[in-house]
């Protein structure tokens, strides 16, 4: 099994719809077991520069976590057509084993 992190702007648009639910809803129709949707508090990236929409004024891009378990044949074919769809946000995934 494997476990990916998806690391993306909450804010961020694909098309019509928010690019969090795109990718939730791209997960669904894959038949992915189920996912998270996680938003941070802060956060960086690549650029160093430090996002926290939290602070009172702060109009930086919020960050967010989208994570999923699944067996390995699934997560690829899933994260292929979401790469022919979507090619920005940073994707990690890990093998794990399930309790």
């Amino acid at each position: 099994m494997k476990q990916v992190q998806i690391f993306i702007d909450k804010d961020e648009w694909k098309g019509m719809k928010p690019l969090h639910q795109f990718i939730m809803e791209l997960l669904m129709e894959h038949g992915i077991s189920g996912a998270t949707a996680f938003v941070g508090h802060s956060g960086f990236g690549r650029h160093h520069r430090l996002k926290m929409p939290t602070q009172q004024y702060s109009f930086d891009e919020t960050p967010m976590l989208i994570t999923f378990i699944d067996v390995d044949k699934k997560i690829k074919e899933a994260l292929t057509d979401l790469r022919k769809k979507y090619r920005g946000g940073f994707i990690v995934t890990h093998t794990v084993e399930k309790w």
